[in-house]
């Protein structure tokens, strides 16, 4: 494991991990709402998305530059990242391309991710991505924090809902063999409804994702009132996924709530990463940057 660094407001504690700039606690008043990476489920806390978000059919594109050798979710997750900066209630840390990402992904770049604690309860995640290159860079990006469900002992999985700020409609793509998104095969969620009972059932074709949800906002919240607030801004999508049984048939206890710019790739859609849906494209010298934030219940 990188080093891991502590940062602090008030009641409100964060730490990070270098290996991937991993978000890897997130405690109030001493309780913890971050999954805490048990390997019987899901052996990662939150980790970043990065240069793809889900999987690239194959876990293969083309580009302008060359081709893409990428697995599910990318390659910034997969490295250790500098630690550039840490005023102690917040921290930021740097990846930059090499000869290894190169060859995976042809495109230089530089990331830079930072998290800082905002007021009494609120942490914000913020993604930069510069174009060091010389040529046009179309890529995703998008987190991927998971929570404990309960976060309360007492508390059951099925107590939580999923809350949104008013009534609506939506349907999401099954998640088909390889990751790729089936649009042919949408299964309802609800109708003209801002609120959606969690089961475990929801997640049984993957994670279920989200277009549109109103004012960018989303609650998970059980019966005490305690859960998370994900306010994400300028992200076209958010994927809500919680993991299989365990082998021993023991329930997944977390639920991850992921804003996404971008998704994996559609069934009905090209291997060219530039016509995929909801692509960011940096000009050279370009920065382009994106926030989300976490605000505990």
């Amino acid at each position: 494991m990188a080093d891991l660094t502590t940062i602090s407001a008030g009641a409100l504690s964060a730490k990070i991990d270098a290996h991937g700039a991993q978000l890897s606690s997130l405690t109030l008043d001493g309780r913890e709402y971050l999954w805490q990476a048990d390997p019987r489920w899901w052996g990662k806390h939150a980790p970043i998305l990065f240069p793809i978000v889900g999987s690239i059919r194959d876990d293969k594109a083309s580009t302008a530059a060359g081709t893409c050798h990428l697995g599910r979710h990318g390659l910034a997750r997969d490295y250790d990242h500098e630690l550039v900066e840490n005023t102690g209630s917040s921290v930021a840390y740097r990846l930059d391309s090499t000869d290894e990402t190169l060859a995976k992904y042809p495109y230089p770049f530089r990331l830079e991710m930072t998290y800082a604690l905002e007021g009494p309860a609120t942490l914000a995640q913020t993604f930069s991505v510069t174009n060091t290159g010389t040529r046009e860079m179309p890529f995703f990006l998008g987190g991927h924090p998971a929570f404990n469900v309960p976060v309360v002992p007492g508390e059951r999985f099925e107590d939580y809902e999923l809350r949104f700020t008013r009534p609506w409609t939506e349907s999401s793509p099954v998640i088909a063999d390889g990751g790729l998104l089936d649009y042919e095969s949408l299964t309802p969620l609800f109708e003209d409804a801002d609120r959606l009972a969690l089961t475990h059932g929801l997640f049984a074709k993957d994670a279920v994702v989200l277009a549109g949800v109103p004012d960018d906002t989303l609650e998970m919240v059980g019966p005490s009132g305690h859960g998370v607030r994900v306010d994400f801004p300028a992200f076209d999508h958010v994927g809500v996924w919680s993991a299989a049984p365990a082998k021993d048939g023991a329930e997944c206890p977390f639920v991850a709530i992921e804003p996404w710019c971008g998704t994996a790739t559609r069934a009905d859609e090209d291997d060219v990463l530039e016509h995929k849906q909801n692509l960011l494209v940096a000009h050279p010298n370009e920065t382009i940057t994106r926030t989300f934030r976490i605000t505990l219940l």
